[in-house]
């Protein structure tokens, strides 16, 4: 076996180019490099605006907090005043109760409730539009009120009641019946008035006291009319003793003003200590991110610096490492170069054995078809005739020739140039040639042949040898007792070529079986091998073997590519 590299094929002039590591690393590193400074940039700026941000969110949820704060103490504030007055009115109430109504409250209430309100009570309260009935209803409640102030005792309550609250700050008391008619008011011209319709004096009523705070731009009070004033108004239930029935409702109004003055100032004390609180929170921030600036300049510097020492240091790594992947390349060659002459030598062999055989049997197929031709014109013995005879002898004739042909056409004589052939027929002998190989006896081949498929520029030896090597390796795998497997060989015409489709199936049910074995039998790196020569594309799948041949090339300007074709396939 000679060791010279056998020179390269002449049909094929252009060879794959090889990789080169040291102009792929340099060119991809420098831009990934490249892409993570521009990253780390970008994030870096990403942070300080994140940084930024949080803070002033931080900021504005503070400002937030201390404004909901000052808002919670102002309110806690008005409502311990509402409590404290409240408590107050309750005490008052008590007061006034104790010392004057058994002797003037109540046989002022009692003479007001022989009073009828029922035909005031009938007239409509109020309209879309002042009407002359509304004016009535007014008009008999204010008659009502002057009857009030006619009774009996009015007159002596209103003094006791004008020298009990002066110099307080209670600007107005009102006493109701359970009728919820004015008996009494410190201002005469409420009273008579219906409030059997307000809230508070339905709460009072129904024993509970009512409180609010309400702000007057004019008020009747005990010392005259007052102006501005923030009142606190409670309705008070009067019971005959402690644990006694509601009897009457009183309405008290107390004067807070100095008080609710004092929560305003406290309110706006603690807002401008807040307001001073955020300024220095803003000029710590500001400092923060100055600072995280000068940090990030910083650290954008030592990582470039870092990465710039990186990039140099992995160049003498892959530039060393060039240098042996050139020397394994180079030896790879002469091993790939040895191949294929042991390649050609086998085929060589395999097509001399072939021609032989075909040459020895082929004569005396040639005899027994003349004898067999002849045996119709004899009589024979009561067994068989001769026609009988020789229908038997075609029909092994005809096997034997079709056998011949199979083998004839697997071992063809062909160069090792690459030439424009039809698949099918290529495909179809070496299926045909496995057939008389016993291991394929239990797993038999089904070649399914596509139609119009285009012809393709490439060695039929090449291919050959991978369909053989492929086909063996799924006769090589061990199956179960009793198992069937078949093995189906498709062909199909592609947009830009041709493919070959490897299945393994279950002849019972026709369900494509896994392939995993196949591609883990040592052929398939050999397979891998020459489908790389060839240009073609292997596409593994769960259950299928695709091999996609490379796109027709171009024919040469002196003939066209269908003549082109009958030449390749004249030559097989």
């Amino acid at each position: 076996m000679p060791d010279a590299t056998p020179p390269p094929p002449s049909g094929r002039t252009d060879q794959p180019s090889r990789f080169r590591l040291m102009r792929f690393y340099t060119t991809t590193t420098l831009f990934v490099f490249a892409s993570v400074c521009i990253a780390l940039f970008v994030l870096q700026g990403m942070e300080k605006d994140f940084f930024e941000q949080s803070q002033q969110q931080q900021a504005q949820f503070f400002t937030k907090a201390q404004a909901d704060l000052a808002r919670q103490n102002e309110l806690a504030a008005l409502g311990s005043l509402l409590a404290v007055h409240e408590a107050s009115h309750l005490n008052l109430t008590r007061l006034v109760a104790n010392t004057m109504w058994d002797s003037d409250i109540a046989p002022l209430v009692a003479r007001s409730q022989r009073l009828s309100v029922e035909a005031c009570r009938s007239l409509p309260s109020r309209g879309g539009y002042e009407t002359e009935q509304a004016a009535a209803r007014r008009d008999c409640f204010t008659q009502l009120g002057r009857s009030i102030r006619a009774l009996p005792g009015f007159d002596t309550l209103d003094r006791k009641a004008y020298a009990a609250m002066h110099a307080s700050t209670v600007f107005k008391i009102k006493v109701f019946d359970l009728r919820g008619i004015t008996v009494y008011s410190s201002e005469h011209a409420q009273i008579g008035e219906d409030a059997s319709a307000n809230q508070g004096w339905k709460s009072a009523v129904g024993g509970r006291a009512a409180t609010e705070l309400t702000h007057r731009d004019r008020f009747s009070a005990f010392e005259g009319v007052v102006e501005n004033r923030d009142l606190i108004s409670s309705y008070v239930p009067v019971r005959a003793d402690a644990d006694g029935p509601v009897v009457g409702v009183f309405e008290l109004y107390s004067d807070v003003t100095p008080f609710l003055q004092q929560i305003q100032d406290a309110s706006k004390a603690l807002s401008d200590n807040i307001a001073a609180n955020q300024a220095r929170l803003a000029a710590s921030a500001d400092a923060n991110l100055r600072q995280l600036s000068a940090n990030s300049t910083w650290f954008l510097l030592v990582i470039g610096g870092l990465i710039v020492l990186l990039y140099g240091a992995s160049l003498v790594i892959v530039r060393i490492g060039q240098k042996i992947i050139d020397r394994q390349e180079r030896a790879q060659e002469q091993a790939a170069a040895r191949e294929q002459l042991w390649h050609r030598e086998k085929m060589a062999a395999l097509s001399t054995m072939a021609a032989s055989v075909s040459h020895e049997v082929g004569n005396p197929l040639t005899v027994i078809s003349c004898i067999a031709q002849m045996l119709p014109d004899n009589d024979g013995p009561d067994r068989e005739t001769p026609a009988q005879l020789s229908r038997r002898i075609l029909e092994q004739t005809n096997r034997i020739a079709g056998m011949m042909r199979k083998i004839t056409a697997f071992a063809a004589a062909r160069s090792e140039a690459a030439e424009w052939i039809e698949i099918n027929p290529v495909i179809g002998a070496v299926c045909d040639f496995h057939t008389f190989d016993h291991r394929f006896r239990r797993k038999p081949i089904e070649f399914i042949a596509g139609a119009a498929l285009p012809a393709c520029e490439l060695v039929p030896d090449h291919l050959n040898e991978v369909m053989m090597n492929l086909l063996q390796a799924c006769a090589d795998v061990s199956e179960p007792a009793g198992a069937e497997r078949s093995i189906r060989v498709t062909t199909a015409a592609a947009a830009q070529g041709v493919t070959i489709d490897v299945d393994c199936v279950c002849p019972a049910s026709g369900a494509v079986l896994p392939i995993d074995y196949v591609t883990a039998n040592p052929r398939f790196e050999l397979i891998r091998r020459r489908l790389d020569d060839m240009q073609a594309r292997v596409d593994l799948s769960p259950a299928r073997i695709r091999i996609e041949l490379p796109t027709i090339r171009s024919a040469p300007a002196a003939a066209p590519v269908a003549e082109q074709v009958a030449t390749g396939v004249s030559r097989r």
